[in-house]
């Protein structure tokens, strides 16, 4: 019995091994589209030592970077009006880490500059936040307070404490919007168990909003109160990733925030089927808990399945179907529209009319490589509301009768992202928006137009 045992546990660790891949690391990245996170510390960063002109620094990390994207938009949705506006949006980020000189405590600071010229519209916290700390932190890092795993990485404790801008999951629910001008920033704790080469990893959250200003420093928004657990299972990772999570909000009624509680357990597993060119990724998050409209009661879901065909474009197919619950009838003692938390709403509309929430939107999409340095993708997306007499992008529209209907419109977008140089890539998209019944009632008849072309730079 005991040799039985022996041999079934060595195997378990040999395919251990197998699953947790190459490179000495378990973590394998999504497929689907646009849900890769950004990596900390940011991909616009370099370690000093491997730059030729400070070589030997192993300890310091830098980074600068600069966007600027000029923006055509006809009709726009969430103008106040129909018309033309060409706003030139500007980003510059700063970002400097300390780590390995002074172990265990190490430092991070990132500064950032969002500014948006030329625009027929007054100025937003969207687009507007001059000068601003979005990440500032000290840490103390303890390399292998867990020991290590099968692959022989050191499992970490991290123990971070001021203003933090991460990304999580899939980014539906906590992103730092990359797209934005501005960012999603928190103060507060955030603690690591493990890392991301790791078999298993935990993320513990106990933070507060920061409120974007678009000329004075950010502020906690007072007597709101964001707590998380987040799991990742990567030890079949080649299979398939399992991420668990718990996420709360909690706010009680002072200043800007209405009293409400909101529990949100939920999972997501994503990875491929072996080498049969398919991937997937699915997320479901259930919602309860007590707001000032009565008990919440609300349901979140997304799901994607990609092909991969062999050809030198390396092209890629997917269809995806993400759904969030609305409040179906005004006063009836029910909250049942999804709490979107901090995530991206890029994704969901390349136009960003859509939020995830209230919503249900099939779409399809195709993805290419038409050569090294040129990335292309294009698709097509139907939104409804999940209820027609709930909101649309938060207080922009609401007909509580339902008499709008609820078929919002449909989509189809393109986008061309070229690498330059490896410090610079051009991206330029296009965005055609059809209305749909609700959109025509409710807001404005008139399909929309979206242009814009985006250059990145980078110093390293």
């Amino acid at each position: 019995m005991k040799q039985w045992q022996t041999v079934l546990v060595m195997g378990m660790w040999g395919m251990a091994g197998v699953w947790g891949g190459e490179g000495g690391s378990y973590y394998r990245a999504p497929l689907s589209y646009s849900t890769v996170r950004d990596p900390d510390p940011p991909k616009y960063v370099r370690r000093a030592g491997e730059e030729r002109w400070w070589g030997g620094v192993e300890w310091l990390d830098l980074g600068l970077d600069h966007r600027v994207r000029y923006e055509y938009r006809d009709d726009d949705l969430r103008r106040g009006r129909a018309g033309l506006d060409e706003p030139f949006l500007y980003r510059t980020r700063m970002y400097a880490g300390v780590h390995g000189l002074v172990d265990p405590f190490r430092l991070a600071v990132e500064v950032q500059d969002a500014r948006r010229y030329g625009s027929a519209y007054p100025r937003d916290v969207r687009d507007v936040n001059e000068f601003e700390v979005i990440r500032l932190y000290g840490e103390l890092w303890f390399g292998e307070a867990l020991g290590r795993d099968a692959l022989g990485n050191g499992r970490p404790l991290s123990l971070r404490w001021g203003i933090h801008n991460f990304e999580f999951l899939d980014r539906r629910l906590l992103g730092n919007n990359q797209w934005r001008n501005t960012a999603n920033t928190f103060v507060g704790f955030h603690g690591s168990l493990g890392q991301e080469k790791n078999d298993w990893q935990v993320d513990l959250l106990a933070v507060q909003p920061l409120l974007r200003r678009k000329y004075e420093w950010d502020e906690p928004v007072d007597g709101q109160w964001l707590f998380g657990a987040i799991g990742h299972w990567r030890l079949w990772s080649d299979v398939a990733t399992v991420e668990p999570y718990w996420l709360v909000l909690d706010q009680d009624g002072r200043g800007l925030v209405p009293e409400r509680n909101v529990q949100s357990p939920g999972v997501r597993v994503y990875g491929k089927l072996g080498g049969s060119g398919f991937d997937y990724d699915a997320s479901v998050t259930w919602q309860f808990g007590n707001s000032a409209e009565g008990d919440v009661r609300a349901l979140g879901a997304t799901g994607e399945v990609g092909y991969r065909f062999a050809g030198a474009m390396q092209p890629r197919l997917s269809v995806f179907y993400g759904y969030a619950s609305g409040d179906r009838e005004p006063g009836d003692g029910e909250d049942s529209r999804f709490e979107r938390f901090y995530g991206f709403g890029r994704p969901w509309s390349a136009n960003d009319y859509i939020l995830y929430e209230n919503i249900s939107a099939p779409k399809v999409r195709v993805e290419l490589t038409p050569h090294r340095k040129l990335r292309a993708d294009f698709g097509y997306s139907w939104y409804w509301l999940a209820s027609g007499k709930d909101r649309f992008l938060t207080s922009l529209a609401r007909d509580r009768s339902g008499g709008s209907g609820s078929f919002l419109g449909h989509e189809f977008d393109i986008r061309a992202r070229w690498q330059l140089h490896p410090q610079a890539e051009l991206t330029a998209g296009y965005a055609h928006f059809a209305d749909g019944e609700y959109t025509r009632k409710a807001i404005r008849p008139g399909d929309t137009d979206f242009f814009y072309l985006e250059l990145s730079l980078r110093a390293f």
